[in-house]
């Protein structure tokens, strides 16, 4: 049966079809005719090899859609064909370097005292209520209050409102990165959202243009100014690709963590008796349970993956989630075992494409699984039928109750 990414079931639990797909050899065909990658070697190669690359962008989305549809035509898809992971060099490395001038290892080290306060700060809000939803009261915000500190979003723009508002703009727009055609309910939000979210952006960049401060936004406003740098447009494409990318990997990797580590209360018991076990947490939750479960490559000329002919032009979509279990490489890959101490998963991509925010959002996770296992050790979370947001890119909880 070909792969399927609308598959309700492959939402609810995909990890039995891509244990089918990595024991069968080679490459598959998907229901929407492009190629899957499930095994490690495949993957990596895929991501890593120069031939792949991001390919004619209005091409791969017409393949989902009937003849005549006009990609470009709809906001969300006009956003995604200018992120810059999504165009291949030169444009690629022009803009990549750009948003590298804002985002630097000193600018991301720096932030840790800021995230360790807003942690601490949510975490005294859990300790009032007692019981709780973990996704909307604390994975949700804080990538966003991050991201908000990182752009520069005033302290009275925070409003829970407002948040709510800017996080359900992306989780309904970034329904463009599904490798499937959308239905059209679906593609109306995805461009409504995208058209408040470039407003939104576009507003406050002209606010740090004139007051500019230490943030990202007004270093990209400087970047913006400077010869060879980015157009006004290019710089809420950015903020909105890094805004998104900061909320949306970062709040799953929390959520899936927490609700991983009490599917298996081993786990939890032994971060608690150890919380210096959070790095090593962030990497088996990454390996484990990825928010990123697939991104595509399209051939730019004939090659050949592990002996399969490739065309120049055809797809292939590479899931990450199922290269991180491929016993090839880690021993017993279905046990969560935060002991493991390997960092080889590729929940952050490969290549030139690789990640750009890997290390704020490797940050972020240290300071809060750190921060519960601490302050929370009495937390109970109900794992017993998790309800799974739809989509198949990005995996995530709608919901995580919890008590103390």
């Amino acid at each position: 049966m070909p792969f399927d990414p609308a598959d309700a079931a492959l939402i609810r639990d995909p990890y039995p079809v891509y244990q089918r797909l990595r024991g069968q050899p080679g490459l598959h065909r998907a229901a929407g005719g492009y190629w899957v990658a499930t095994r490690y070697a495949d993957v990596r190669h895929v991501l890593t090899d120069r031939t792949f690359g991001q390919g004619d962008f209005v091409r791969n989305i017409q393949q989902f859609y009937p003849p005549g549809f006009d990609v470009l035509a709809q906001s969300g898809y006009r956003w995604l064909s200018e992120v810059f992971v999504m165009q291949d060099p030169p444009q690629h490395t022009r803009l990549r370097k750009l948003v590298s001038y804002a985002l630097t290892p000193k600018r991301v080290a720096e932030m840790q005292s800021s995230i360790e306060a807003i942690t601490h700060g949510l975490i005294e809000r859990l300790q009032e209520l007692r019981q709780f939803d973990l996704i909307t009261e604390f994975a949700y915000q804080l990538p966003t209050l991050v991201m908000c500190d990182m752009l520069g979003i005033e302290q009275e723009e925070r409003t829970p409102e407002r948040m709510a508002g800017l996080t359900r703009a992306i989780a309904e727009s970034f329904l463009v990165f599904e490798t499937r055609a959308l239905t059209p309910a679906e593609l109306a939000t995805a461009n409504r959202q995208m058209d408040y979210l470039y407003d939104y952006f576009g507003a406050l960049f002209e606010r740090r243009r004139r007051r500019p401060g230490d943030d990202m936004t007004s270093a990209l406003a400087v970047a913006c100014d400077e010869e060879g740098g980015l157009s006004p447009r290019e710089r809420v494409t950015v903020v909105i690709a890094m805004f998104g990318a900061g909320f949306e990997t970062t709040a799953h990797l929390i959520g899936n963590g927490l609700y991983t580590l009490h599917r298996f209360p081993q786990a939890w018991d032994a971060l608690v008796a150890e919380p210096a076990l959070a790095p090593a947490v962030v990497e088996e939750v990454l390996r484990f349970e990825s928010s990123l479960q697939a991104t595509y490559r399209t051939a730019l000329a004939d090659t050949a993956v592990n002996g399969y002919p490739v065309r120049a032009g055809e797809k292939v979509l590479c899931i990450v989630a199922a290269a991180n279990r491929d016993p090839e490489v880690f021993a017993d890959p279905e046990r969560f075992d935060p002991r493991r101490g390997d960092t080889r998963g590729l929940s952050f991509g490969g290549g030139i494409h690789h990640c750009i925010g890997n290390q704020l959002a490797r940050l972020e996770g240290r300071v809060a699984f750190d921060a519960f296992a601490r302050r929370l050790p009495g937390l109970r979370v109900k794992t017993e039928q998790p309800p799974w947001r739809p989509g198949f890119l990005f995996r995530g909880l709608q919901e995580l109750p919890a008590t103390l």
